[in-house]
């Protein structure tokens, strides 16, 4: 019955169990019980005050219409400049290409690299989209282990031996990464972009966390290579989430394969947004000031989640997220976070998400709220943990 209205195969893709814990917290929330919010990538400060006014502006003069399927030109050339100030890095407004948040900048990069059954090599842990969006479109991810040893980076030795297992297309990695905050300092970078270069394999820059870095300055793939593609959005830094903009920095080669395939996947990103981002870049100096509060927040829970019980994890370098192992109380992760939401009233996500292979022992923790929330976080984990 129905069979013929049955969902494709290449829709079968795991949940992104984060949404699964958010909506089981606003179930309790909906019956009047405090959870602290320690599940979601979400900042909990809104977009900067010049966004909001600059879309507030555009707004009032009544016409909000399709944009350039690459992106406003203004915009364009505002992000090539930040390339410029951040990083010092000469990239062409022509080589930037405006996205539909990061997830829309996978698509397209993902759609204008690979073919169906290209070998695209992933870390674990990472963030599990990356798996399933590649899935969908008929590539297929390779999982790639990354240890101690590196700092959960990954080395151009690891990337070259699953090549040599069997050839890979591309390569994609995160710095500062998801779930781990761990990051790869200029030379880790340089030599893995090499490595990947020397041997044919393409390779993508996931820069979603970039300008939050707390152990030292993140770099960026552009500088490194113009063969590199650089994704990046306005979702973290500038609390940006649901504005939906994000953008690509792309080899000259495939400028005009993604405008295609942007002209026809969405037309354009919604102008608004753009308006809005482009604003975004004058409201820094209220940026940093949010990401101080992460500084204090990130200080936090490394001096008190040992103290409540929870004394192994790694590096948290960047971005706003803390993976701690929780194997001396569970081997099931997901469980785990299931009793701390329900006893404790804390929402976190199971490293399972992140790790098919050794999530079960991990669990990622958000800071990205404020610290008043991230004390009492300490203090509910150490009195359900005793």
């Amino acid at each position: 019955m129905g069979q013929w209205l049955a969902p494709s195969r290449r829709s079968d893709v795991p949940p992104f169990m984060v949404m699964d814990v958010m909506a089981a917290a606003a179930r309790i929330e909906a019956a009047g019980g405090h959870v602290i919010h320690m599940e979601v990538g979400q900042p909990a400060a809104g977009a900067p005050r010049t966004a909001i006014a600059a879309a507030h502006a555009a707004l009032k003069a009544g016409r909000i219409d399709y944009t350039s399927a690459l992106g406003i030109p203004s915009l364009r050339e505002r992000i090539a400049r930040h390339y410029r100030d951040a990083h010092g890095c000469d990239v062409s407004p022509d080589r930037i290409v405006v996205t539909t948040g990061s997830s829309g900048g996978f698509i397209l990069a993902f759609l204008s690299m690979f073919e169906p059954g290209d070998r695209v090599a992933v870390t674990v842990p990472g963030y599990p989209p990356y798996r399933h969006i590649l899935t969908a479109l008929g590539c297929e991810p390779v999982l790639i282990e990354t240890t101690n040893d590196t700092r959960h980076a990954l080395t151009g030795e690891a990337l070259l031996a699953a090549h040599r297992k069997a050839p890979l297309k591309g390569v994609l990695v995160g710095s500062p990464a998801n779930p781990t905050g761990t990051m790869m300092s200029r030379e880790a970078l340089a030599g893995l972009i090499t490595a990947a270069e020397d041997a044919g394999i393409r390779f993508i820059s996931d820069e979603i966390y970039h300008g939050l870095d707390y152990a030292f300055p993140a770099v960026t793939a552009a500088a490194l290579s113009e063969h590199a593609l650089v994704i990046n959005s306005f979702s973290k830094y500038f609390c940006m989430t649901g504005w939906r903009v994000g953008w690509m920095v792309v080899p000259e080669i495939l400028v005009r394969p993604i405008e295609r395939l942007q002209q026809n996947l969405s037309i354009s990103v919604p102008s608004l947004s753009q308006i809005a981002a482009e604003a975004a870049f004058d409201g820094a100096a209220e940026m940093e000031a949010i990401k101080h509060g992460y500084q204090e927040n990130r200080r936090i829970l490394i001096e008190g989640l040992p103290k409540a019980g929870l004394s192994k994890f790694l590096p948290a370098d960047g971005a706003f997220y803390l993976y701690a192992d929780v194997s001396n109380f569970t081997s099931d992760s997901f469980e785990f976070a299931k009793q701390m939401l329900e006893q404790a009233r804390v929402a976190a996500t199971p490293g399972v998400d992140f790790d098919p292979l050794h999530g079960r022992s991990f669990i990622r923790f958000s800071y990205a709220r404020s610290p008043e929330e991230m004390r009492e976080a300490v203090d509910r984990i150490a009195h359900w943990l005793k």
